[in-house]
């Protein structure tokens, strides 16, 4: 994954909306127990942008067995992307409010699926908004609707038994927070902890104050102790996307659990680890 299409700034894609093809602009508010994120778009967002509903969008109903969000279906996902716009040959940039910890998802899942003119807004509508540039509220829909063809499976991804494995035998990163990580804090699934031979490596420490990502050469310093084979995980396989897209920025190309933390804490068999 070419480390300089992960991210691109305001003023680039600010000059881009006044372009003959403009790119495709996607709005994913959401956030771990903040229910209300089109409510949060409609208050304010770039205009034109689309509100994607991550929880119904970008995943599939979750199960036990599976974690929280599992990844979508490609039909659901293809039928998702084209209400948003989405056509080959037209960029997409998506953003959110909260450093793109949560637009990292949709970036992944586009990439996962065959389309990889994608790329994140570094700082997300923070940024925007203090570049001095205008919002617009309510509801947006797609000028006209996309016809793109996704397939699944273009970028790597980790079963429950190949996370475990790589655990022990390459780099296994817990993007959570370091209190999940150590079991001192767990708000929303089954048990505390982490799986064993896990590296912590909060998302959060890939921004800078403003929320935008980390240089190149700060992220190659920050994961510069990895071996060759890396995975990342989260709670839901949410946050780990934004991890994806940080490695790649440093040079360096990862796999995603997609059940992560809550798949794996669900099974009972499963052995948890606490502690730093």
């Amino acid at each position: 994954m070419p480390q300089e299409s992960q991210a691109r700034d305001v003023t680039d894609l600010k000059s881009a909306l006044r372009s003959p093809v403009p790119p495709v602009v996607v709005d994913v508010r959401w956030a771990l127990g903040d229910s209300a994120g089109r409510r949060h778009y409609r208050d304010a967002h770039i205009p034109g942008a689309v509100f994607v509903d991550l929880e119904n969008e970008l995943a599939e109903p979750g199960e036990p067995d599976q974690g929280r969000h599992p990844l979508p279906s490609i039909d659901r996902l293809q039928a998702a992307a084209r209400r948003w716009g989405v056509t080959n040959g037209v960029p997409v940039v998506v953003y959110d409010n909260t450093g793109n910890l949560a637009a990292a998802r949709a970036w992944w899942l586009l990439k996962w699926a065959g389309f990889d003119d994608v790329t994140l807004l570094d700082g997300g509508l923070a940024a925007w908004i203090a570049a001095g540039n205008d919002t617009s509220a309510g509801e947006e829909v797609a000028s006209a609707p996309g016809d793109v063809q996704l397939s699944a499976g273009h970028l790597p991804t980790l079963t429950t038994e190949e996370a475990a494995a790589l655990a022990a035998s390459g780099t296994l990163l817990d993007a959570r927070a370091a209190e999940r990580y150590s079991g001192e804090s767990e708000p929303v699934d089954p048990r505390a902890g982490h799986i064993p031979g896990a590296i912590s490596a909060p998302t959060s420490a890939n921004l800078d104050t403003d929320g935008r990502f980390l240089t190149a050469d700060a992220l190659r310093e920050r994961f510069g102790g990895v071996k060759p084979q890396v995975g990342v995980y989260c709670g839901s396989g949410i946050t780990a996307a934004h991890q994806v897209a940080a490695l790649a920025i440093a040079g360096i190309d990862a796999a995603l659990y997609p059940g992560s933390w809550s798949q794996w804490s669900s099974d009972p068999a499963r052995p948890v680890a606490t502690g730093m």
